[in-house]
């Protein structure tokens, strides 16, 4: 009988025949506060780091499979599990359309954990790491170094010698000051320390509102493309976010009139606003963000809209850490995305700091590639010491 029953279950995975029993959050304990950073795109407020803390999403089934994915905000527990328990756990797009249309869109705290806790699942059906599922033979990635801080020339080049001499390949700066002048020599800075193979991204971080208000310091067309021009000279991959969110004519006149990449994307969260970026050539290179389009389930879809527009895709930080391991099997899965974003500005935000709620994650090389996992699904657990039991 026990034997029938496990047969029973490997069909049921084999054919995807396998349901949804519940949906939970799941708080961890937190170890250590580490320390605050002002960020960049805030000026005025904190961003914390911490040894373990947060929380993560859990989707079980009846195959006894448990997917796992970034927390969400616990007021959506209860509508998820009135839509998602009893139907398929592979039935992704149908459950990606409904959540998108019956839950609200809480920015890194809605619905991108439940749809990766499904992929999870798949993968864990397949027996295979889902940079595999998706067709992706990578078996490493790069990732670039992002700070999170303003900060000065010498300090800077002192970090990114640092990064260097540890391997790392790649680092994006935070560029916002009062002039370009003062923004321009923390890049010269930075590239003088590290030479000419050293690849150097930069951020304007213009799209943090919806609206016509920007914290901080804020740019103008002409502020833009004077700086990009700057940038150029000092072979600069790409400038990120130069200008409002939604200023898709200013973006693609800029986009046209230089010959660097311009990027952004991360803070839009509909598919058809990447489809007029795309119509309009408002970047080279887009950078749209699970944690806001709730799931890779989209994100995949605007990987297979660049491709078509001839451009590279490089997904935002993905939250810290679960969402991170996601991103890097898309990266893995995607011909035309050179890099993945990891937010590391140590020794405050050093990216094992929120990488420490998994017992298993993934480490920057010497060489500064970042291998993937090898286990099936996402291939991280978390930390159990950390879990906090109900």
């Amino acid at each position: 009988m026990i034997c029938q029953l496990q047969m029973n279950k490997q069909e049921n995975q084999l054919s995807g025949n396998i349901k949804v029993t519940d949906v939970k959050v799941v708080n961890l304990r937190t170890v250590k506060h580490v320390g605050k950073i002002e960020p960049a795109w805030s000026p005025g407020s904190d961003m914390s780091f911490d040894i373990g803390g947060g929380s993560f999403t859990e989707v079980h089934t009846d195959a006894g499979i448990t997917g796992i994915g970034p927390g969400m905000h616990p007021m959506f527990v209860d509508p998820v599990k009135e839509y998602l328990v009893d139907r398929s756990a592979f039935a992704v797009e149908d459950h990606s359309a409904a959540l998108n249309y019956y839950v609200p869109n809480l920015h890194y705290q809605g619905t991108a954990g439940v749809d990766m806790a499904l992929w999870d699942i798949i993968g864990k059906a397949a027996n295979l790491p889902l940079y595999k599922l998706w067709g992706g033979e990578k078996e490493k990635i790069i990732p670039y170094a992002s700070m999170v801080a303003l900060s000065t020339p010498e300090e800077r080049a002192e970090q990114a010698s640092s990064l260097a001499e540890q391997g790392w390949q790649a680092m994006k700066l935070r560029i916002h000051n009062e002039s370009i002048a003062d923004d321009i020599k923390i890049v010269e800075a930075v590239r003088d320390a590290v030479g000419k193979d050293f690849t150097i991204m930069v951020d304007a971080n213009q799209a943090q509102s919806s609206g016509t208000w920007q914290p901080g310091v804020m740019w103008d067309f002409k502020r833009a493309y004077e700086t990009a021009v700057e940038l150029q000279d000092l072979n600069v991959y790409w400038l990120e976010e130069p200008l409002k969110r939604y200023d898709f004519e200013g973006l693609a006149e800029l986009n046209a009139k230089v010959e660097m990449r311009i990027s952004g994307g991360e803070n839009n969260p509909g598919l058809h606003e990447f489809v007029q970026m795309c119509e309009m050539d408002t970047y080279k290179l887009l950078q749209p963000e699970s944690m806001v389009m709730n799931g890779m389930t989209n994100l995949r879809k605007i990987g297979n809209l660049a491709e078509l527009h001839g451009k590279e895709i490089v997904p935002h930080h993905g939250g810290g850490n679960i969402g991170v391991i996601a991103h890097q099997h898309l990266v893995a899965s995607w011909r035309h995305a050179p890099f993945m974003e990891l937010l590391h500005d140590p020794p405050i935000g050093h990216y094992k700091n929120k990488f420490s709620i998994m017992a298993n994650a993934p480490e920057v090389d010497s060489e500064g590639f970042m291998p993937l996992p090898t286990a099936p699904g996402i291939g991280i657990e978390i930390d159990p010491d950390l879990i906090i039991n109900d």
